[in-house]
């Protein structure tokens, strides 16, 4: 029986060059996206490689993240947490940070992947994984990164903690490197951001965690992928 993966945000981006990968590997995808149009394209595109099923809507919904485990089935062995909101934009500064959209941050980056831990665990075997996407912007400071960096450092420690209590789990906090994606460009309007690495470049570390013997914990998708090449 294939292993069942579940990739929120994966119509495009960091989340469906992971799709792609795992497809080709014979993983069997419950995907998800906002946008039903581009997620029926990546949909129909994996379909063409392994079982693929897909719903649109939103992973701060409950009801939508309900869905996703229905499709997912008894036995889950992979949790990709990749789905995430920027926030305000322009980046503002925090003493002009929009509180409303700050709830919105943290809903999407933080409780809803909580929420989706929570309903998975009872059908993730031992050794399965849970990877959470995050950021440079979770440990260092930036300018106006304020509301996007809060969010990844909590999810960072619901990483930790979640590590700590489930020894019997594989639990990462991933940063997977600047790319040159959709979100990254909103996060610089009007600047040229071609020159960051498109997302399948940051696959080979995820597939470190994914398919390795790597310990649980925060890692670098770069440092990964050279361990992996030495």
């Amino acid at each position: 029986m294939s292993p069942t993966a579940i990739i929120t945000g994966a119509s495009r981006g960091l989340g469906r060059a992971l799709a792609d990968a795992l497809a080709d590997r014979g993983w069997r995808l419950v995907i998800d996206a906002r946008n039903e149009a581009e997620l029926e394209t990546a949909r129909a595109e994996l379909a063409e490689r392994t079982e693929v099923l897909a719903v649109a809507g939103d992973v701060a919904d409950p009801w939508h993240r309900g869905r996703l485990l229905w499709l997912a089935g008894e036995r889950i062995d992979l949790l990709v947490n990749n789905a995430s909101t920027l926030g305000a934009t322009p980046l503002p500064a925090l003493a002009d940070y929009p509180l409303a959209e700050l709830d919105r941050v943290l809903a999407v980056n933080v409780v809803a992947p909580l929420a989706l831990v929570q309903l998975a665990l009872a059908r993730m075997p031992a050794g399965a994984r849970i990877v959470n996407v995050t950021s440079d912007a979770a440990v260092e400071a930036y300018e106006g990164w304020g509301g996007y960096g809060a969010s990844k450092a909590a999810l960072e420690q619901l990483s930790g903690v979640l590590a700590a209590e489930r020894p019997d789990l594989r639990v990462y906090a991933v940063d997977p490197g600047d790319m040159n994606t959709r979100m990254h460009q909103a996060a610089f309007p009007g600047e040229d951001i071609s020159d960051r690495p498109p997302p399948r470049a940051s696959v080979p570390g995820l597939l470190a965690l994914v398919e390795g013997d790597v310990p649980s914990g925060r890692h670098r998708a770069a440092d990964l992928a050279a361990a992996v090449h030495a």
